[in-house]
């Protein structure tokens, strides 16, 4: 990742994302990042990091499609799949998609859910960004990689903005490497 575009990502990440105690629940730290999306020049510097992964040292794209888990993940994945001008495909909650679907559950910190992925997203053998805004206990990312799988294509690279390191995550994603721009 190119190094200036990372130190200004890290710095609007520093500035602009916000804890909400116990939401959704009580004892949950939420990490707000609606400052940063409302911050033109701190969403464009992390979406130029985040964009940086998918490119190889001379800026060509090493990736066919960039991923993002409903919700937040949809809104950083889809303009860096602009940036790199490759695909998107969104992973959705249960019942969200109209046609033919894999669908993984998967548990949360919090909770349980249900993902979904069209079944013809990807052409086999496709490499695949994922992005996400938090990388907690792992059980998202590691759930979208697994439908990703199914379609025959591969997760070369999950990106966080920010990797809660004490729920240990990364563990979960075996050898998908992750790119986490900070660590709370």
């Amino acid at each position: 990742m190119a190094t200036q575009a990372r130190d200004r990502a890290v710095e609007a990440l520093t500035r602009l994302v916000r804890d909400i105690p116990d939401f959704p629940e009580p004892g949950i730290v939420f990490k707000d990042i609606a400052p940063l999306l409302a911050d033109g020049a701190g969403f464009a510097a992390v979406i130029s990091a985040l964009a940086d992964l998918g490119r190889d040292a001379d800026g060509r794209p090493v990736v066919d499609k960039v991923v993002g888990m409903e919700a937040r993940g949809f809104i950083l994945a889809a303009p860096v799949a602009v940036e790199l001008g490759v695909g998107f495909v969104p992973v959705r909650k249960a019942g969200k998609l109209p046609h033919e679907t894999h669908r993984v559950a998967y548990a949360l910190e919090y909770g349980e859910a249900v993902l979904e992925l069209h079944q013809d997203a990807f052409t086999p053998g496709e490499r695949v960004l994922v992005i996400d805004d938090v990388l907690a206990t792992g059980g998202t990312a590691r759930a979208t990689c697994e439908l990703i799988a199914r379609c025959g294509a591969r997760a070369v690279t999950f990106a966080v903005l920010m990797e809660l390191g004490f729920l240990s995550g990364r563990a979960v994603l075996g050898d998908v490497p992750v790119e986490v721009l900070a660590t709370v």
